[in-house]
Formats: structure tokens, C-alpha cells, sequence
């Protein structure tokens, strides 16, 4: 098996290409900078360009899998700029790929992209499956939707289709705990909203060992890729604050506050996604991180 990816120096794409070497699998991956080129026996870099449309398409060669990963940083401000940054990220890309496959002689037999539970309706009550039909009405839930549309298209070359609905997912390089573990080190962490909306959270090696699995399985279809057991923002800020052994000082900070502050983006920190983590688990995957406590201890 070789695999091509696409985002492989993000946070997610650098723990895949790891897992992926230390089971001596090869890996191509495709980057916008030149400079983070290398080439190795198992690790061999092309460049691309989506937004003119430039693919070395060398990159495809003896290719069976392909793990999508691109897609601009969700946390930058919401300008509209960065808004259509958010999707040409994700269209473009997967289109640039499609149309290079249907160009060439080529070996893919499996696309699997990155996807985000945002796509899910902000509900306390509700348990989303991968079969819920109550979806997001905002911003982040309609790019979603696109992404996972333009990512099913792949399936008209034959191939088959896998798409990862991730949730918080929480490591040691960047990413979300970073960003809620650095103002409670610094005794101004706070719970967010009343601190009722769920997380449905995931440490970044189950996430990788997903994608890995779904590749060995080559399995189709939509998957959540989030921890069986996910928390409410409350119960996670209190049990991050333990972890570092830094007392929580300030007091919530009131939701109209947060979208003063960070306008359309409050969502990224106010919605409520309570998701199931069944699906993937009746495909035999079984998690490493099923706690939050266990995660964080590993973690911090």
C-alpha cells in the first residue's frame, strides 16, 4: 500500500504519517511550500497549487489510498476573506485531485477526507449519528455539507468513498487544548457559555489509528471519529484545571460576552455536539483514549 496525502504536516497529517511509517507504509504527500519538499524511502513530498490548478502528478503514482486532510485553519477570524479561504481550502483541493485522476492512468481505489461534527444542528439533548438528519444551519455547518459533497464526487472515478466527521480533538502540539490549557495555566480560564453544551473530544492518536483503520478495512461511508465518552465544556475546563493543577478563579464568561468578542465564530465554543462514536467501534476499532481523565493525564 502506498498513500497519498494531502494536509500532511498539520497536526492530524504529521501522528498519520507516523503511524503509517512504523507499519512501513510508504507516503506521498502534496504541499503548497517547496521548502517542506523531502524525499525519503517512505516519504516523498510533491508540490501543488489548487488555487491555479498545479499538481505534480507524480505524486499518483503507485498510489492506492488517498487520505484528504486539506483545509484552511477554522479558528482565524471569519473574515470574508478567510471565509472563502475556508472553502476554496476544501473545494478546490478535491476538485484539483479529481480532475488530475481523471487525466491520468492511476491505481486509486480509495479516497477518505476529513470532515467535522459542526456539521450536526447545536442540541443538548440530541445523540448525533451518522444518520441524523439534524444539521447545522450556520456557517460552519453549510461548509461542512459542501466539503462532504464535493469529497462524494470522488466516488464518480470508481473509487470508494470514506469521510471523517472529527471532533475536538485534543494533542499536545496546538490545536484546541492548547487553547483552553494556556489562559487556565495563566489563572484566566474560565467555563464558556453555562457550560452546558457538549464536546464530543477525541485524542489525536485515535484520530490518525481511524484513518488507518479505515484503510486497512477499506471501509465506506461516514464515520464520527470522537471518543465514545464526550463532556460537557464545564466538566472539561474543570478537569483540564486539575490536570495542570491551576485553580479555575474567574467566572463563566457569559455567552453574550463570547459573541461580542468573536462574533459568527462564538459557535466554534458555544454549540452543543453530544456525537456516537458506535459506528466505527462496530468496524472492530477500539479506542485508546475512552476518558477524558486518561487523555489529559497523557496528554498534560
Amino acid at each position: 500500500m502506498k498513500v497519498l496525502i494531502t494536509g500532511a504536516t498539520g497536526v492530524i497529517g504529521t501522528q498519520l504519517v507516523k503511524v503509517l511509517h512504523e507499519q512501513k507504509v510508504s507516503v506521498n504527500y502534496l504541499t503548497t511550500s517547496k521548502n517542506k519538499i523531502e524525499s525519503s524511502p517512505l516519504y516523498q513530498g510533491f508540490y501543488w497549487d489548487p488555487s491555479s490548478g498545479e499538481i505534480d502528478t507524480a505524486c499518483f503514482d503507485q498510489v492506492t489510498a488517498i487520505v484528504n486532510l486539506a483545509g484552511a485553519n477554522v479558528g482565524k477570524p471569519w473574515t470574508s476573506e478567510h471565509k472563502q479561504m475556508l472553502i476554496d481550502s476544501r473545494l478546490k483541493t478535491i476538485d484539483l485531485l479529481k480532475k488530475s485522476l481523471l487525466n491520468i492512468g492511476h491505481q486509486v481505489d480509495h479516497f477518505i477526507s476529513a470532515s467535522a461534527i459542526g456539521i450536526y444542528a447545536s442540541d443538548e439533548r440530541i445523540l448525533h449519528t451518522e444518520e441524523s438528519t439534524d444539521l447545522a444551519d450556520d456557517f460552519l455547518g453549510k461548509l461542512v455539507e459542501k466539503w462532504e459533497a464535493k469529497a462524494d464526487e470522488m466516488a464518480e472515478l470508481g473509487v470508494e468513498v470514506s469521510i471523517v466527521r472529527t471532533g475536538l480533538v485534543l494533542s499536545k502540539e496546538g490545536g484546541a487544548l492548547e487553547r483552553i490549557v494556556q489562559p487556565i495555566e495563566n489563572y484566566v480560564g474560565a467555563v464558556l457559555g453555562d457550560g452546558k453544551q457538549w464536546q464530543s473530544w477525541v485524542h489525536l492518536e485515535d484520530v490518525a489509528d481511524i484513518y488507518v483503520h479505515l484503510l486497512k478495512h477499506k471501509a465506506e461511508g461516514v464515520f464520527n471519529a470522537v471518543s465514545p465518552n464526550p463532556s460537557t465544556n464545564k466538566e472539561m475546563t474543570i478537569e483540564i484545571s486539575k490536570s495542570v493543577d491551576k485553580p479555575l478563579i474567574l467566572p463563566a464568561v457569559p455567552k453574550f460576552a463570547l459573541k461580542l468578542i468573536l462574533g459568527e465564530r462564538a459557535t466554534l465554543v458555544l454549540s452543543s455536539h453530544m456525537v456516537s462514536a458506535q459506528k466505527i467501534q462496530t468496524t472492530g476499532y477500539t479506542f485508546k483514549f475512552v476518558q477524558l481523565k486518561a487523555a489529559l493525564k497523557d496528554l498534560l
